[in-house]
């Protein structure tokens, strides 16, 4: 039953609590019994229900244990035609990208304010050692 195709189109037409299908990389899941039981409320499900829901599900970061779930609820493939819409560009990667542009700046300041604690140590030092050789 995994092998059929829907349209967007058809997928659309299955968004109630009743009759509930969702789009996640392209296959088609019916998520119609499972809506009760997610852990995150019917209304999440209800939200995507009919669409594709691809970045909300991978937004949330799913357990292997979800995406397993997710297999069992497979109905179908995604046929694509001019005008559906798409699902935003995934990152290579799943962890966030780091903005490190900053970060540079914030070590260069600590390296700054060591050193010249360094610096004002020493000076002190030496002060110390002539103020003791001319007493």
């Amino acid at each position: 039953m995994a092998d059929k195709e829907f349209t967007y189109q058809d997928v659309a037409e299955h968004n109630t609590k009743k009759d509930l299908f969702v789009v996640i990389h392209d296959k088609i899941y019916d998520a119609t019994k499972f809506v009760d039981e997610h852990p995150g409320g019917e209304e999440v499900m209800l939200d995507v229900g009919g669409q594709d829901a691809t970045e909300a599900f991978e937004d949330v970061g799913h357990s292997d244990e979800a995406r397993e779930t997710l297999e069992q609820l497979l109905v179908g493939t995604l046929k694509r035609n001019p005008g559906d819409p798409h699902p935003k560009a995934q990152q290579s990667s799943l962890a966030p990208v780091a903005n490190t542009s900053s970060a540079g700046m914030g070590t260069a300041l600590y390296a700054v304010i060591f050193v010249g604690g360094l610096v004002a140590f020493g000076a002190y030092q030496y002060l110390q050692s002539q103020q003791a050789t001319e007493a």
